[in-house]
């Protein structure tokens, strides 16, 4: 057997290698995600992430004219989901009702954004008949998906638990939940409770990034990849997709692929954005127009994008498998 093979990556083991200033920080944290306590620290990811979609959104829309009313769905939603979000990280029941209650609407509002795209590409010259022409051309196919990414979490983190919540109970839930599965009673709302969703979470990561990875073709295709890096997330896709489709079958590549092209598609989403900020500032009246030439430079929030897709790959590795069904 290889060292690989008996190299131990699963993250209570890498936790270990924390400089102690912050090692005692870092395994409380881990405890709490793999435990499903971490209710509060979702919230807030949830109010930054919507906040971050209502303005790449808005200015999009913005470029559109707003010429459809249900243009404005998704930017107050946005509004709306940021400060339940918010409230939710002081207010248990504010996570369980309002949260949740707007991060569903705001899922449907995707969808039914992600149905208006499909028109609108269908509407333009040739339609689908010419499909690479006016998916470039034509309203972004995949953003009203990527916009519910925010949504999906508050769903999720309004069935979490809270960080001061006891450890105890957590074991309590999930002795619980296994005796429920033991009789036959499965409820997925009790494996999210005490941190058990990574295949699941894998299945929307994977998901999540193909649709990313596609939006950045079709993005960097308008200007026929001027720099070489353009390349990089369309060449990280099937590697981020790939591990999280792999982890669903094995444990292995949870601990070791999922996390390592996590990292670099989150490295590739800074970079990505340092690119996006420096072509803004490039672009003629540079700092003295700032409003303006961030609305018709490059999205400045698209390469976070695939930083977050990322994140949810390291959020994956960190929490627990489902039970064996």
């Amino acid at each position: 057997m290889s060292v690989l093979a008996k190299l131990d990556t699963s993250p209570k083991a890498l936790v270990k290698f924390v400089p102690p200033p912050f090692g005692g920080l870092a395994r409380t944290a881990l405890d709490h995600m793999r435990q499903g306590r971490f209710q509060r620290s979702m919230s807030l990811m949830v109010a930054a992430t919507s906040a971050v979609s209502g303005l790449e959104v808005g200015y999009e829309h913005y470029r559109g004219s707003y010429s459809n009313p249900v243009m404005y769905t998704p930017v107050i939603l946005s509004g709306v989901l940021t400060v339940a979000g918010a409230a939710a990280f002081f207010s248990r029941r504010a996570a369980e009702t309002w949260m949740r209650w707007t991060s569903w609407i705001t899922l449907v509002d995707g969808l039914v954004g992600f149905g208006f795209h499909i028109r609108g590409i269908k509407r333009k010259p040739g339609g689908w008949r010419m499909p690479m022409t006016n998916i470039v051309m034509g309203p972004p196919l995949f953003a009203p998906l990527l916009f519910g990414t925010s949504a999906y979490l508050g769903v999720l983190a309004s069935y979490l638990q809270r960080e001061e919540d006891s450890a105890a109970g957590s074991k309590l839930l999930d002795a619980k939940a296994l005796g429920m599965e033991l009789t036959g009673r499965d409820d997925w709302r009790d494996d999210i409770r005490v941190g058990r969703f990574q295949k699941h979470f894998c299945v929307v990561v994977a998901a999540y990034t193909v649709c990313v990875g596609a939006e950045s073709f079709y993005s960097h295709y308008k200007n026929n990849f001027q720099y070489k890096i353009q390349w990089s997330p369309i060449l990280l896709t099937p590697l981020l997709s790939g591990a999280a489709l792999g982890a669903l079958k094995s444990e292995r590549v949870a601990n070791t692929l999922l996390p390592a092209a996590s990292v670099l598609a989150m490295i590739d989403g800074v970079v990505g954005t340092y690119f996006h900020v420096r072509g803004i500032l490039k672009k003629p009246g540079g700092r003295k127009k700032p409003l303006y030439n961030t609305l018709y430079g490059p999205p400045i929030f698209a390469p976070m994008l695939f930083a977050a897709a990322g994140m949810l790959g390291m959020m994956a590795y960190l929490v627990r498998r489902e039970r064996t069904r």
